[in-house]
């Protein structure tokens, strides 16, 4: 596309995981949601409910609530447990293509409804900056959009497909990125709809 350019370090690899290795990624992500289910997260302050719903796996999960706004934990802030492993399919992504010699230690599974977008927002709430975020779509197609490290940046939006991993490293590590619309009726992976994201971060140095 004329004039479509995206921030350095910016990765997309369309079909990165086929229909089996995406079938079988769920059957994961059911798993880790069984032992830490998804739930509603607050925005700080406000206390407004996100339109996704979300859980984590990993050492750290992110979390975020009116009371103490975003962070990471080592527990679910309902069920007070411990997170799940994080599935070794995502551990093998993460060592192939992150460029990075130490393993995450947390995965943010989002679940989208057709209804469901994320504002732009940079992910600034880790202390490694220099691993980069990792990023695996399941389900129906979204519009996917990335900007700069500055908000007033110029903003390109692109199609991310069942299977996409998208990885923000160096300079797009900090850049600004969201979820516009969800496509619903787009994928059949998901027996009643809707998008997946798991994303993959480093959280200390």
């Amino acid at each position: 596309m004329a004039g479509f350019s995206l921030p350095a370090g910016f990765r997309h690899l369309p079909g990165r995981f086929d229909r089996a290795a995406q079938e079988r990624l769920v059957t994961d992500i059911r798993a880790v949601v069984s032992a830490a289910p998804l739930y509603v997260p607050r925005m700080p302050r406000t206390g407004k409910e996100m339109s996704v719903r979300m859980t984590n796996c990993g050492a750290l999960g992110w979390v975020t609530d009116k009371e103490r706004g975003y962070r990471y934990q080592a527990t679910h802030p309902e069920t007070r447990n411990r997170w799940p492993a994080i599935p070794p399919m995502l551990l093998d992504l993460w060592r192939e293509e992150a460029g990075f010699d130490a393993d995450p230690q947390a995965c943010l599974v989002n679940f989208y409804d057709a209804d469901a977008k994320m504002g732009l927002h940079q992910d600034r709430d880790e202390q490694e900056f220099a691993a980069p975020v990792v990023s695996v779509s399941l389900g129906d197609d979204c519009l996917f959009r990335i900007g700069g490290r500055e908000r007033s940046d110029p903003i390109r939006s692109l199609p991310l497909k069942s299977g996409d991993v998208v990885i923000l490293g160096g300079a797009s590590r900090l850049a600004f990125h969201g979820v516009d619309r969800i496509y619903p009726g787009t994928s059949t992976l998901l027996k009643n709809g809707g998008r997946i994201n798991l994303t993959l971060r480093r959280v200390t140095g």
